[in-house]
């Protein structure tokens, strides 16, 4: 492609704020519009939104069609939630004007689960307006699904696959340490749980139901386990606040898939302030056996960031229609400056 990709925002919290302040470090791309439904936002200039010391002459808007008056954007990176029927009319919209999506919406990633008809849906949406959308992130999108799914490949056999992700929240920002319940008491982490306001880690069920549809595995069940709280066993500080012993230092959820009466997936997600060694760990029983643990971890905002930006390309050149990471080109750093990657 000559010319830069021109990006729209969807969503400017703190990860898509991430997602552009790093498009804003990169060549062969452009962002043109921001788009955001938040009343606190809307007519600030996208500069001063993301806390930047200059302004950037986007305006932000409310409407699909006002940001894509002035210049129609090649792609939108979408970042609003995580549940499939709460942002599937901003998807839509989207996909009507004529133009690509990459979004973080967890239940996108591999939305034919438990949302099927949503998913069969924007596949046709797409189709008909001659574009590409794609969910992905660190996860859904790459750790618990992706790289376990690419990890088979030299399997003559596979009998279980788990894969385990340890992450001491206490270096995470603020909203994610609020969003696993860090420094609740007990009783206020389960009366949120039994609120739905904390979740665990969402979208466990849904990379279980890509790695079993791309080994062909027709599974009994896929079962999500209530997250639990973790109790500090002692105060600690981490990097924003103080958690005091016996209060709530972070969580542990779980998700397994079932074939033949056995756990044939297991996922497990642990995140809390005592977490001593960071990692993430793949183990795929089979022929051969594997093992691969990543020391320290993947850093989630700078996985999710570059999992969304390298896929600019991959989506771009893709067929029209709605596409799981499972079905993609094997994810790449787009080091050099992105237009560069699209096909003419």
């Amino acid at each position: 492609m000559d010319r830069s990709v021109k990006v729209a925002l969807f969503g400017v919290g703190a990860v898509s704020s991430m997602i552009a302040k790093a498009l804003l470090q990169k060549k062969g791309v452009e962002i043109v519009s921001a788009i955001d439904m938040a009343d606190d936002k809307v007519g600030r200039d996208l500069g001063d939104v993301l806390g930047l010391s200059y302004k950037l002459g986007l305006k932000m808007v409310k409407d699909v069609r006002e940001a894509f008056l002035g210049v129609k954007p090649d792609i939108v990176i979408h970042a609003t939630s995580s549940s499939l029927e709460h942002v599937y009319p901003q998807i839509s919209a989207c996909l009507r004007e004529g133009v690509n999506v990459i979004s973080t919406c967890e239940e996108l990633a591999y939305p034919y689960h438990k949302n099927r008809a949503i998913a069969e849906e924007l596949d046709k949406i797409a189709k008909q307006y001659g574009v590409s959308v794609l969910a992905t992130g660190i996860n859904p999108g790459f750790l618990m699904d992706t790289l376990p799914i690419t990890m088979t490949g030299p399997c003559l056999e596979v009998k279980r696959i788990k894969v385990t992700r340890m992450m001491n929240s206490g270096k995470r920002r603020i909203p994610y340490q609020k969003k696993i319940g860090m420094g609740l008491t007990e009783e206020e982490f389960k009366e949120k749980i039994d609120r739905k306001e904390i979740t665990g880690h969402v979208g466990l069920d849904v990379s279980i139901a890509m790695i079993a549809d791309s080994l062909r595995w027709r599974l009994d069940d896929i079962v999500m386990l209530p997250p639990k709280p973790v109790i500090a066993s002692r105060t600690i500080q981490t990097n924003y606040t103080t958690i005091e012993k016996g209060s709530v230092a972070g969580l542990k959820s779980a998700a397994y898939g079932v074939k033949g009466g056995e756990k044939v997936i297991e996922l497990e997600f642990i995140s809390h302030t005592e977490v001593e060694e960071e990692y993430d760990l793949t183990e795929i029983e089979g022929l051969p056996n594997l093992k691969v643990k990543i020391e320290g971890g993947i850093h989630g905002d700078i996985g999710t960031t570059a999992m969304i930006i390298n896929s600019i390309p991959k989506v771009m050149n893709a067929p029209p229609g709605l596409h799981t990471m499972k079905d993609m080109p094997i994810p790449s750093a787009t080091t050099a400056e992105i237009n560069r990657y699209i096909k003419s």
